[in-house]
């Protein structure tokens, strides 16, 4: 029954009912009849398979911008068809398609290579579909803005899908979409800043517990050491030391502590590389989260169990 509607504006109950074949909504205490002549916006045939779905259903794909024309273009014939043409409509079949690709926009063209380079990366780093379209979003605006112009693609590319990971709050590090889209690290973070400052996108700093899960996968860490290392994060958070450093680091190095703590040995040059951060800024979070957080004989007490 529609959210409208909720009771009798005649007697103030709320026993109604929805006639579907009449398109009426009644008052079973008083009768008024509160709505009538409703629209039916369910589809009108039954279908028992997918196939049977798919041949009855009067409507296309969804608009997306994974696709150069959103999704809403159509191709001069496919080439099956081909075969069932004679000499003189094949050349006239060909000359159609081939100005047909002479006429679409140097933006379509550019979003023809860029969208596809877009689902390569994205297929590498395993992104939701949610991401990748909103990435495809960002760089076609990008594009028709002129801001991909003096620019290589693909480092636009690469900065649209940190903009999205960071917008859906995906755990995504420079390092990785630099090692997915082969541009350096540097250039990828220059155009992000650039893309992100000309559209107006407004991005929250990335919350170093979006790294937990991942990294503890990686390392093969237990849920308990998990959950600590996200109450050490919260209690950082509190103190202020996640301010003004980077979220990779922090999240490592709490993961590494909280490691200790359980008696799940990982050296620091194991949590580094998988954090993508160097065993120095390990080191010193880990230094500061002991000093600040008043952790240190949590960390000494575990170390004498482990020898004992």
């Amino acid at each position: 029954m529609p959210e409208l509607v909720k009771k009798c504006p005649e007697c103030s109950g709320v026993n109604l009912s929805w006639n579907r074949d009449r398109g009426e909504i009644t008052c079973r205490d008083c009768g008024l009849v509160i709505e009538e002549k409703m629209v039916d916006f369910s589809q009108e045939w039954r279908e028992f398979d997918s196939e049977e779905g798919e041949k009855r259903r009067r409507s296309g794909a969804p608009m997306t911008y994974t696709q150069y024309d959103q999704g809403l273009g159509t191709e001069v014939g496919q080439k099956a068809d081909l075969f069932r043409l004679d000499g003189k409509d094949r050349n006239k079949f060909f000359r159609l398609r081939k100005w047909q690709y002479r006429i679409s926009t140097a933006i379509e063209r550019n979003l023809k290579l860029a969208l596809s380079e877009l689902k390569r990366v994205s297929s590498f780093l395993k992104l939701p579909k949610s991401v990748e379209e909103e990435s495809a979003r960002i760089y076609t605006l990008a594009v028709q803005r002129g801001l991909v112009r003096g620019r290589s693609m693909e480092s636009v590319v690469a900065g649209a899908l940190y903009a999205a990971c960071r917008r859906h709050d995906v755990p995504r590090t420079l390092d990785e979409l630099s090692e997915a889209s082969g541009i350096e690290k540097k250039e990828i973070g220059r155009t992000y800043r650039f893309v992100t400052r000309e559209l107006g996108i407004t991005i929250l700093p990335s919350n170093p517990a979006d790294y937990i899960a991942r990294f503890s996968s990686a390392l093969k860490l237990s849920a308990e050491t998990q959950s600590k290392s996200i109450e050490i994060l919260e209690k950082a958070q509190k103190s202020e030391l996640t301010s003004g450093r980077g979220p990779t680091g922090i999240a490592a190095a709490a993961l590494y502590v909280s490691a200790l703590l359980h008696g799940e040995k990982r050296t620091q040059r194991e949590v580094a590389d998988v954090a993508g951060v160097t065993e120095v800024t390990i080191r010193n979070r880990y230094k500061e989260l002991l000093e600040e957080l008043d952790l240190e004989k949590d960390v000494k007490k575990s170390k004498k169990k482990r020898r004992k």
